[in-house]
């Protein structure tokens, strides 16, 4: 055999070895990859228990219960995570940032404490409250979401992650059979729990038996009264608008290996059955550069599982928008709520805020509330 020609198969054969060990290297990576995503997920859709808890209100649709804030809305872009930030940076001198359930199934309760906590920062914001709240807690909510708020309720609902939004909105709206329990929790000590820092293994424990009776007690000292089911983007819109911010949950998945593109969106892709929360909007005939309509998620998975561009600059990492057709598909399967305290009533935001650049991270204020905080 020719020199050459004996180069040229040995040539292949490495070739063919680099190529086969190349591929086994990068879908061991994409499974691992999968698998990541997948542990981060939670939601298991019970669409007759959601229609039992809409049966229980008196005005179950936000069209009705938000009536006010519909008749009011101003299509005008509002970005309710600047009112977070500005709280989080007072009470704990930080900026507020995406939270990270991690390899645990509670995206639910992450959803709906977001939604709440960030919600607590517009009334604070609004002059409603005294001062900037704490963060809410996670593992009352999904203890209690899995256990006293089902119908009817459950002792002992096993160690199987997941959850549903019909149960989370009974769970912080304090609408279970047992009317002394229920409604939400900062990150603090409560008696002799101490919920200051996100637990794993608290959230698996309440998520089987629920949380003890005096935690889901006292919980009911707060309680996020004024939920209504999202259905259609002109009732997200009206929410939004007037400071609500609304948990979703669906089975609508995204494209988690892509960069945002440059409105700071990502592309359907997949199948995610997750609980995330809405914390904003945006109208495209506000903007003559082709900014498109969209409602900005904000995820529970930290920070870097995604990147590329912002928008606005300050847009939270760990966040990404979405297309209104996108958003219309997750409302449209029924399990998507408004978040409020009392009630929905109108509020004229200060829209405007978001012209004006957010605060640069390494500002630091002396905290009006020391706590200690792993989110």
């Amino acid at each position: 055999m020719p020199r050459s020609e004996s180069n040229w198969n040995w040539s292949a054969i490495t070739f063919v070895v680099f190529a086969a060990v190349l591929g086994t290297v990068v879908s061991r990576y994409v499974a691992r990859l999968a698998d990541k995503v997948e542990d981060n997920f939670g939601y298991v859709a019970n669409p007759d228990g959601t229609k039992q808890f809409l049966s229980e209100l008196p005005e179950p649709r936000f069209a009705q219960a938000g009536r006010e804030c519909m008749d009011n809305a101003k299509r005008a872009d509002t970005f309710l995570y600047r009112a977070a930030d500005e709280a989080h940076r007072k009470v704990y001198g930080k900026p507020f940032t995406s939270w990270n359930q991690g390899s645990a199934g509670t995206c639910v309760s992450f959803g709906w404490a977001v939604g709440s906590y960030i919600g607590q920062c517009v009334d604070w914001k609004q002059g409603e409250l005294p001062k900037p709240p704490l963060v809410v807690a996670t593992e009352p909510i999904y203890g209690g979401s899995r256990t006293f708020s089902r119908m009817p309720p459950v002792t002992n609902a096993g160690w199987s992650d997941g959850s549903f939004g019909g149960a989370a909105a009974r769970w912080v709206a304090g609408r279970c059979r047992d009317k002394d329990i229920g409604g939400i929790l900062f990150r603090e000590k409560v008696g002799e729990f101490d919920l200051s820092a996100y637990s794993i293994s608290l959230s698996r424990q309440w998520g089987a038996t629920g949380p003890p009776r005096e935690v889901a007690i006292a919980a009911a000292n707060r309680r996020a009264a004024a939920v209504a089911q999202v259905s259609t983007w002109d009732e997200l819109s009206a929410a939004i608008t007037s400071g609500f911010c609304v948990p979703i949950c669906s089975n609508v998945g995204f494209a988690a290996t892509s960069t945002r593109d440059k409105f700071g969106a990502l592309p359907r892709g997949g199948q995610w059955n997750h609980c995330m929360c809405v914390i904003s909007i945006r109208f495209a005939e506000n903007h003559t550069d082709g900014t498109p309509d969209g409602a900005l998620i904000l995820n529970s998975w930290g920070t870097a599982w995604v990147s590329g561009p912002r928008w606005p600059a300050d847009q939270p990492e760990g966040s990404f928008w979405c297309s209104r057709a996108d958003i219309e598909t997750i409302l449209r399967q029924g399990d998507s709520f408004a978040i409020g305290g009392v009630d929905f009533k109108f509020r004229d935001l200060n829209h405007a805020e978001w012209l004006e650049p957010a605060p640069p991270a390494s500002v630091s204020r002396v905290p009006s509330i020391t706590h200690a905080i792993a989110l």
